[in-house]
């Protein structure tokens, strides 16, 4: 009889089209506004390549812009040209050579371009800094903010091509899996919310016409992403302006399927005001409902929102409401999360999951500490 316990979910490897990621960990996107002219640079190196030192199984980047008007503000990184590309590269080849999956999100502000840092209360830049915004109206994200132009159907085409554009720059940079930002306001969240878009053409209305526009982008992007690299979607399941809500997003999530998404990344809020504020309780895993919701449908999930710790996460994924764990802000008070975890969950005892150099280190110590 084999009494040795069962690995945890959480360190079990899940292979996703031709990508096998290590566990079941990943480092959600999280704004920096260090970047220069839209490139990526030593920050984002140490930033990023701190996370794959604590064995995250997806090292994912920030918000990426797919061009210079889809930034939030002058501090976002981009990826719509060669010298973004490149400089990203470096940053992925090390993540993957730690033993991580390197990820890219890729997005467009939308609405909500052209506004200060959120540390600064995402205020709008002035008249010297400003560049256009756009949207599905001409209705600003809140008040105070800029007038947005209304897109035509010629130019939604052409950032639809810009997605697609971005995407491809991403694989050449080493990228092995793109999501696309489709939450908390931002452009593509913007039609698909009731509240924010009341157009009355193709690309408004009903369900269907608001879905269009990041449908086609998920289209166009998923053609030129190659087949065996997995794409993700980030939603806000509930836009918190009760406009959007969760059996929308689980019937978005089936197109999203159908369309080749292999994991919904299930966020919340943002559609006005900060960028993922929604009107609901905020308690440790409070957005975990909108992941088992859609993996219930049969679509992959990811949960993300106030997960804490290794025990945590394993309910979740036990509890079959998930399939990866998105770790946001825990992740920058403990670079180390994985390998906490994986300590809390009894399944590295000796250090062997920790970089060898620090690994060595941690295990004579722990003699040490047993002998004192």
């Amino acid at each position: 009889m084999n009494d040795a316990p069962a690995r945890p979910l959480l360190f079990t490897p899940i292979t996703l089209r031709g990508i096998t990621i290590p566990n079941r960990t990943v480092v959600a996107p999280m704004v920096q506004y260090r970047s220069r002219h839209g490139i990526p640079g030593d920050f984002h190196f140490a930033h990023l390549g701190k996370f794959a030192l604590g064995r995250f199984g997806i090292v994912m980047t920030e918000a990426t812009a797919v061009e210079a008007r889809g930034r939030v503000t002058h501090g976002c990184p981009g990826i719509w040209n060669d010298e973004q590309m490149t400089a990203w590269g470096r940053i992925a080849d090390y993540i993957r050579a730690e033993g991580s999956v390197p990820a890219i999100q890729l997005a467009h502000a939308g609405r909500k371009a052209a506004t200060h840092r959120a540390m600064e209360n995402t205020l709008p830049y002035g008249p010297e800094d400003v560049w256009p915004a756009v949207g599905p109206t001409t209705e600003p994200t809140s008040a105070g903010h800029q007038t947005p132009h209304a897109l035509t159907s010629a130019e939604i085409r052409e950032i639809v091509q810009a997605f697609a554009d971005a995407a491809m720059r991403a694989d050449a940079a080493g990228f092995d899996i793109a999501e696309i930002h489709g939450a908390h306001g931002y452009l593509l969240a913007s039609f698909l919310s009731p509240i924010s878009n009341t157009r009355n053409d193709q690309y408004g209305g009903d369900r269907a016409g608001r879905m269009r526009f990041p449908l086609e982008v998920t289209r166009a992007v998923r053609a030129v992403w190659p087949r065996n690299k997995p794409l993700f979607f980030r939603v806000s399941a509930l836009d918190g302006a009760d406009g959007w809500n969760l059996d929308d997003t689980v019937a978005f999530a089936l197109e999203l399927k159908a369309l080749g998404v292999d994991v919904v990344d299930c966020s919340s809020g943002g559609l006005t005001g900060t960028a993922t504020a929604a009107p609901i309780p905020r308690h440790p895993g409070f957005q975990v409902p909108f992941a088992a919701a859609v993996k219930q449908a049969g679509v992959p999930s990811m949960a993300v929102g106030l997960i804490l710790d290794g025990p945590q996460a394993e309910q979740i994924l036990r509890d079959g409401h998930a399939d990866l764990i998105a770790i946001g802000r825990q992740a920058l008070y403990d670079p180390f999360w994985p390998l906490h975890a994986a300590e809390a969950l009894g399944c590295d005892p000796g250090f062997g999951l920790w970089p060898e150099e620090y690994g060595w280190w941690l295990a004579k110590r722990s003699q040490s500490l047993i002998r004192a």
